[in-house]
């Protein structure tokens, strides 16, 4: 019975990745609009998922602070897609903290504190990390660095669990997650930095830098450790809120957050590290 289930788990965790990988391809190849539009239904869900753990909202109903937050989210996505300066992402970012505090203010004492301050870390945590994929494949030569982000995520998780089954006998944080190993940490580490390398030698023809393999080298390395934490992160949220999965939109896996609870993490470190290394030569 139980062999049975497990097979039945592992056949809809196969399925949906690979649902989610074509879904990835389709949204992140023509770029633009397409993968704008995809990331900004993502974040909606990621974020409603985030506001209901974090118990910004108390029953099923939607409240102002998420009804703001969806807002925020509907503001901000049209801007960095339509304005390249940065500032005005920015400006939707604070002013989106302002509108809640104003929500919070008007509706007192409706909201706690503890709410209000969810509800802006649930925006900033899954929307606007998450629209670094975005902002990644917008950059020179983007349609092949935005994959540094799923290399140093999904790949990495990939190497890390292989490592940990083999080799794993030192618990990485035993309270938080007993199954991870620093012996997968490690091989999770090394096996995205070498795919990274291997990215490199690939599509080194596309880049005018000369040092792109060793770059992409040290994304994936950099972003594999992120992207633990990462996993590690939104691990502790569910705990301290004692819940299993953050939703159950993806058979086999959960909620966005449960899948891309690392793909959050990896985005920003792979976005600034290849503004740092490359800077205009991307």
């Amino acid at each position: 019975m139980a062999s049975s289930i497990l097979g039945k788990i592992s056949k809809e965790r196969t399925i949906s990745a690979v649902v989610i990988v074509l879904v990835a391809l389709a949204a992140i190849l023509p770029g633009g609009i397409i993968l704008a539009a995809v990331l900004y239904v993502v974040s909606i869900i990621g974020y409603l998922e985030l506001t209901k753990a974090c118990g910004v909202r108390k029953g099923e109903k939607r409240n102002g602070l998420e009804i703001t937050g969806i807002a925020a989210i509907t503001c901000y996505y049209p801007v960095i897609y339509l304005v390249e300066d940065t500032s005005y992402a920015v400006m939707v970012i604070v002013l989106s903290m302002m509108a809640m505090m104003s929500v919070y203010v008007f509706a007192y004492p409706r909201f706690h504190a503890d709410q209000v301050m969810a509800a802006y870390f649930s925006l900033i945590y899954a929307p606007v990390m998450l629209s670094f994929v975005f902002l990644t494949r917008q950059l020179d030569n983007g349609i092949y660095l935005v994959w540094m982000i799923f290399i140093s995520s999904w790949i990495s998780d990939t190497f890390a669990y292989l490592t940990g089954v083999m080799f794993g006998r030192h618990k990485l944080a035993p309270v938080l997650s007993p199954k991870k190993s620093v012996e997968g940490a490690v091989g999770g580490i090394a096996g995205a930095a070498l795919t990274g390398a291997l990215f490199g030698v690939l599509f080194r023809s596309a880049f005018e830098i000369e040092q792109i393999v060793l770059i992409l080298t040290v994304v994936g390395g950099a972003g594999s450790v992120i992207s633990q934490v990462g996993d590690l992160a939104a691990s502790a949220i569910k705990r301290n809120h004692e819940i299993k999965d953050y939703g159950k939109l993806i058979p086999g896996h959960g909620g966005i957050m449960d899948r891309f609870d690392s793909v959050i993490f990896t985005a920003p470190i792979t976005y600034f590290l290849i503004i740092l290394l490359m800077g205009g030569h991307g």
